[in-house]
């Protein structure tokens, strides 16, 4: 059976190389001027990752023609997937007539307006280009409010690329007990002096960090749901738990919706009932386009109003451009309360049509997730945070990796953690075609799984 299990990985691995030739030559040209063929981590794959060309609604045609169901959507971004008419018009309308003025432009305002109404926290709002500068700024506001610098994050929280987010990006899965702060390599190691960590639906690790340090805690900062820790939802009273808790001890509450504003009209906080101070905000606010906001109760944001008599400095050279806004307001326009429901209920279905194959394939395996994000897990054990997920990564070896080829090799583009997202423009028919590709790879893996991860066969 080892010798099949080994043939079956082969396959799936020539099958990609056969299908795939421009992208591998692609790689090897880029490789030449760009450390490791690309300017993102996230996108590389073993042995090589894809060269798209074109996307038109939720599909993608690689370098070699070959066409894909897009349910990675850039990383939740593209919730309206790949050239929507109505934002090429938008676009193409505004670059005529200008991308970016270095002046103040009424679209800035109506976008700022559009989500302040749907947003129930959002009282003042400042524009940047990406989702790690709305959390920087949205720290550097805090700490401006307060005088305070400690900040609580999570135990493999995403919050972008500055050094303070950096801090236990990915969980330590090698050691038990409490998460111990830490650096990656090329992060200061004096940031942890700012920096407490505690596991994602744990109040008594935050009450512990407040009942010994409050006076050096300016706010605690979190995913309402983990993101690329997992797509981990909180457990009942969690979110309501930490606003008590910041209130008790007067700190502030930081919401990081840059991935959760799409599951309802405003937010997870919108969802959940919980209110935060400050929130970030990125990703689907752009319209396609790079997009970055951060912003929340007017007494903290009134930092940044020049006129402020201690006001700090907040520049970019393309924050809040006219073709920006102008993409990003037409795509909020158009992500209403029914489109919202719309790609939920795919997600639900998508997520259940999974877990499905998991059963009928004797293979332990869930999807955790709410509405349009869901992210599989190799494991049937319940999951509380970061480091659960990032166990059952591990323990799976090579076995996410060849789902993830073999996926492609049926039409399916996927993050490469096993993350799925859905974009509007999908159906049912969509969504009945990813579960069909799901059942098909499990169909193909199974010898394998028996002969390589014997503790993922159920009743094995």
């Amino acid at each position: 059976m080892e010798i099949l299990a080994d043939g079956i990985a082969r396959k799936i691995l020539e099958t990609y190389k056969e299908k795939t030739p421009r992208s591998m030559a692609h790689q090897e040209s880029a490789g030449r001027y760009l450390p490791g063929g690309d300017t993102r981590s996230a996108t590389y794959f073993s042995p090589y990752p894809l060269y798209m060309e074109k996307g038109r609604g939720c599909r993608l045609w690689d370098a070699d023609g070959n066409e894909y169901l897009d349910l990675l959507g850039n990383y939740t971004s593209l919730i309206h997937g790949h050239a929507p008419p109505a934002i090429v018009d938008a676009i193409r309308e505004q670059a005529l007539h200008g991308t970016v003025f270095g002046a103040a432009g009424a679209i800035q305002y109506r976008h700022a307006e559009h989500l302040c109404r749907r947003i129930p926290s959002m009282e003042k709002i400042r524009y940047c280009n990406s989702g790690t500068e709305a959390t920087l700024f949205v720290i550097r506001a805090a700490r401006a409010h307060t005088g305070r610098d400690g900040i609580i994050k999570i135990d493999g929280g995403y919050h972008g690329g500055h050094d303070l987010a950096e801090v236990n990006n990915f969980p330590d899965v090698e050691t038990d007990g409490p998460p111990k702060a830490f650096v990656h390599a090329g992060i200061p190691a004096s940031v942890l002096q700012d920096a407490w960590v505690v596991p994602f639906n744990d109040l008594t690790a935050v009450a512990a960090i407040l009942n010994a340090d409050a006076d050096r805690i300016v706010a605690i900062i979190v995913e309402p749901v983990l993101g690329a820790g997992g797509v981990i939802p909180p457990q009942p009273g969690y979110l309501a738990g930490l606003r008590e808790m910041a209130d008790r001890f007067k700190v502030l509450l930081i919401f990081d919706e840059v991935i959760t504003l799409r599951l309802s009209s405003g937010g997870m906080q919108e969802l959940s009932g919980v209110m935060p101070d400050l929130t970030s905000l990125g990703k689907i606010i752009g319209g396609g386009l790079p997009a970055g906001a951060f912003g929340g109760k007017a007494d903290v944001m009134a930092i940044f109003d020049p006129t402020h008599p201690r006001a700090i400095t907040h520049s970019g050279t393309f924050n809040a451009a006219n073709l920006v806004m102008t993409a990003g307001l037409c795509a909020m326009k158009a992500l209403d309360q029914p489109a919202i429901d719309h790609i939920n209920r795919l997600g639900e279905r998508l997520k259940s049509g999974i877990e499905n194959a998991f059963k009928a394939a004797g293979v332990r395996g869930q999807v955790s997730g709410i509405g349009s994000l869901n992210q599989i897990h190799w494991c049937d054990r319940p999951l509380h945070n970061a480091r659960d997920a990032a166990r059952a990564m591990a323990d799976a070896g090579d076995l996410p990796g060849l789902l993830h080829l073999e996926m492609i090799n049926r039409g399916i583009y996927s993050a490469k953690r096993g993350m799925f997202i859905i974009s509007t423009p999908m159906s049912e028919v969509e969504i009945d075609k990813a579960v069909a590709a799901f059942c098909g790879a499990m169909e193909m893996l199974q010898t394998y799984i028996a002969a390589n991860h014997p503790q993922l066969v159920v009743d094995g």
